[in-house]
């Protein structure tokens, strides 16, 4: 195991910023909801759910809903 903490847990997806929680990004499609977090890739934001990509550049490259 190593001494420092897993960058990829659920804890990191989430900040404190002015004594408010703020989530990290999260899939807008309807059966995931807000407590499936995107998958943030070199090109890509995805949801390993149910597919929904947003490309970095703002275009969505595939949607299922």
């Amino acid at each position: 195991m190593s001494d420092s903490p897993n960058a990829n847990s659920k804890w990191s997806k989430y900040k404190v910023e002015d004594d408010k929680l703020v989530r990290g990004e999260f899939c807008p499609d309807p059966r995931c909801g807000p407590g499936i977090f995107l998958a943030v890739h070199k090109d890509r934001k995805s949801c390993g759910k149910c597919g929904y990509t947003l490309l970095n550049d703002g275009k969505e490259a595939h949607k299922n809903f």
